[in-house]
């Protein structure tokens, strides 16, 4: 299969004249063979005449242009139809009458300007064409007609693959555009949650410190504390940018085992009291299962921090080889906790994360008071 991938490929880097030679030479070897001579298309019943160096002309008009056929379409149009009409004024009624056809499928598949005037040319150079072959043969107007109507259903065709290709092609830049605005929206929640989280903790950690004026030794945790919560924005940014690059692996898509434990601890130095529980084992390959629930858990201790500070929190995480289960709730002690603040769009982006792997989130009220987030992600899902 890679061996056929591979000529594939070297084969579309061909120039588009050499992909179409073969085509034409398939045509032009067999209309020179002595047992396909007078096999061919023939309008107008005149009598059948024997090859000489005018069939040798005619037969190269017809066959050869196919070689252009999808560069220069209307030249090769033109060129096939001046071998056609010495073909048929002449009864020489060669196989290679099919070239005709096949000008007049790749002209309506792949002209891009003036194709109506092109099939006008067309016609209007037709009508002498069957006036001549009237006189000289006994033919009826009626067969005219006819291959002139197969002609034009010839042409039809190709401008319906033309037309086909075109809404492939406009169905494949929607994918893309759509593809790359839902990247776009994947990186800004990504950004979101990062800073959001981040910058609250340094906020939370900037403001105690404002008190400890006093106590040199909790002042200088504090600050170490604000310089290690920037050093992992720095870290978790860098991560960010790692997805932007195009080589960048797995283990760039997939958070280190215990970043849940570093993000707790994060933000207990921020003084939210926080108990952390991790059980199972994570599965062989979590796809991107382990950095969406590693988002709900930090989103979940953002909303902690901000509007429920110093109300007791709890942050339960479970492995299994299908799943990873993750909880975030905080106790009723506190007015504020009862219910997050905000706009709702970090929830409402991590619902849908959740969703597009296949999983469960819920988010709201408990009935003694307090906030929990819970969420169940498959695991194995691509990233």
């Amino acid at each position: 299969m890679t061996r056929y991938r591979r000529s594939q490929q070297l084969w579309r880097r061909l120039d588009v004249t050499v992909r179409d030679l073969p085509l034409a030479l398939l045509l032009l070897v067999p209309s020179f063979m002595p047992a396909f001579h007078n096999y061919g298309t023939q309008v107008g019943g005149l009598p059948d005449r024997r090859f000489d160096a005018l069939a040798v002309v005619a037969v190269a008009l017809q066959c050869l242009p196919l070689a252009v056929r999808r560069r220069w379409p209307v030249s090769c149009l033109a060129l096939a139809f001046l071998g056609f009409a010495a073909d048929q004024l002449r009864g020489y009624h060669t196989l290679a009458g099919t070239g005709l056809s096949l000008a007049l499928l790749s002209a309506g598949a792949h002209l891009e300007w003036h194709r109506r005037a092109t099939m006008l040319a067309f016609s209007v150079a037709y009508v002498p064409l069957a006036v001549a072959l009237s006189r000289l043969g006994p033919e009826g107007w009626d067969e005219f007609v006819g291959y002139y109507l197969a002609c034009a259903l010839v042409w039809g065709i190709g401008a319906w693959l033309r037309s086909t290709r075109r809404t492939e092609a406009e169905r494949r830049r929607l994918v893309a555009e759509e593809t790359r605005t839902a990247e776009r929206t994947r990186i800004a929640r990504e950004l979101h949650d990062v800073v959001t989280h981040h910058v609250t903790a340094m906020v939370v950690q900037a403001e105690a410190a404002r008190y400890l004026t006093a106590a040199p030794d909790r002042l200088d945790q504090a600050l170490t504390a604000t310089t290690d919560t920037g050093r992992r924005a720095l870290t978790d940014l860098r991560h960010l940018l790692d997805l932007l690059n195009p080589d960048h692996g797995a283990e760039a898509r997939t958070p280190p085992v215990g970043r849940f434990l570093t993000l707790v601890e994060q933000t207990r130095r921020a003084g939210q009291p926080v108990e952390f529980t991790e059980e199972g084992t994570p599965a062989e390959s979590t796809g991107s299962a382990d950095l969406v629930a590693y988002r709900v858990v930090q989103e979940a201790l953002t909303n902690a921090l901000k509007y429920a500070r110093g109300s007791r929190t709890s942050v339960q995480v479970q492995h299994s080889a299908r799943e990873i289960t993750v909880e975030v709730g905080t106790d009723g002690s506190d007015s504020h906790a009862a219910s997050p603040g905000g706009s709702g769009r970090g929830l409402a982006g991590l619902r849908e994360r959740v969703d597009v792997l296949g999983g469960d989130f819920t988010a709201g009220r408990q009935p003694g008071g307090g906030f929990t987030v819970r969420a169940r992600i498959p695991a194995g899902s691509p990233s």
